[in-house]
């Protein structure tokens, strides 16, 4: 690929990724919701990786660092709230509410991340796209090809149940799926136009826990481990126009989570007894030759709440085992065995 060709689709993502790595490496935190401009040296870098094999996110990926644990304790910095229910709670008194004047979008609607118009007025419920600026910086207008963009989360009522609980996902050295699946529906995409998907995994807070079974409840056990290499899966249709997205349900069913810091089969790597917020990004595929110039405006982020987990080796709460055989389609030989076995 010649320097004055585009960027491939792949690359075109890859880039804007790195874009939102740099970001959060910055020194915004792990859910600011503000937009901030890549400077030339993270472009430089994330250069470099533009002629690779996409299909997974493989070691050479770990140029996508997430936000460092460190930057969680920034002032002025953003602290994700306990959603009504949730068992940490209690225990996490460094959490803060969501004050609606740090985000400029009002998000109607219990199921889907949406926003509305900038400008709009109202509060945020938090579980939304980001797509705001720094108070200090230029609001960056989003493309019109991804600014009317609305994601619906589904089986949002079965993960507000295991989220009721505290959601427990397995982590192993060979990889495991996530239950539930992260799937969802998307709406407002341009039908012509190419899009590709891709999420990511960052810690909600800088604590370690551990599971009290006297009390059955969460608990801080300490610091947080040392930051796993940050990683991106993309979903293994992208790239794809907008009306294929659109037609059907998203299913992110391939991705699997790892604690094997050594991995080489590009799963996400977690650090078990520590929580994870997931995170949905949609990202415009631009055919201008210097789409690079625009990788800001060209992708849009979205985070649901109730899909936010403690990563383990082996399930702690048994209500969350009794759930996800009852619950998994998988699950079949659990259920027809005598519950005392």
């Amino acid at each position: 690929m010649d320097d004055s060709s585009p960027l491939s689709p792949k690359a075109n993502a890859f880039s804007i990724a790195c874009l939102i790595s740099a970001r959060d490496q910055a020194g915004n935190t792990t859910f600011d919701k503000h937009a901030t401009s890549l400077d030339k040296q993270a472009v430089q870098n994330c250069s470099r990786y533009i002629k690779m094999h996409y299909s997974t996110v493989t070691r050479e990926m770990e140029a996508f660092t997430t936000s460092s644990l460190s930057s969680l304790n920034t002032p002025g910095s953003y602290h994700l709230s306990p959603s009504p229910g949730d068992p940490y709670s209690h225990h996490e008194s460094q959490f803060e509410p969501c004050p609606a004047a740090q985000h400029a979008y009002n998000y109607s609607g219990s199921n889907s991340a949406q926003a509305p118009a900038q400008g709009d007025s109202g509060t945020s419920n938090c579980s939304s796209s980001s797509s705001s600026s720094t108070p200090n910086k230029t609001l960056v207008k989003k493309n019109p090809k991804v600014a009317n963009i609305n994601v619906q989360l589904e089986m949002k009522a079965l993960w507000d149940e295991f989220n009721q609980l505290g959601t427990e996902m397995i982590v192993t050295k060979a990889g495991r799926r996530m239950f539930p699946t992260f799937q969802v529906k998307i709406f407002g995409m341009d039908p012509m136009a190419d899009y590709m998907l891709l999420m990511d995994f960052l810690p909600v807070d800088d604590k370690r826990y551990r599971y009290a079974f006297h009390s059955s409840s969460w608990l801080v056990a300490g610091k947080a481990d040392p930051a796993t290499p940050g990683r991106v899966h993309y979903h293994p249709d992208s790239p794809a126009k907008g009306a294929q997205w659109m037609k059907q349900i998203v299913s992110f069913d391939k991705l699997k989570l790892t604690n094997n810091l050594l991995d080489d089969n590009g799963h996400i790597i977690l650090n078990s007894m520590h929580r994870y917020q997931p995170r949905f990004h949609v990202v415009y595929v631009d055919p201008r030759k210097d789409s690079e110039k625009y990788a800001e405006e060209n992708y849009k982020t979205f985070v649901f709440e109730e899909t936010r987990f403690t990563a383990v080796t082996a399930y702690q709460n048994h209500r969350i085992t009794q759930l996800k055989i009852a619950s998994n389609p998988f699950a079949k030989g659990f259920r027809d065995c005598d519950p005392e076995d």
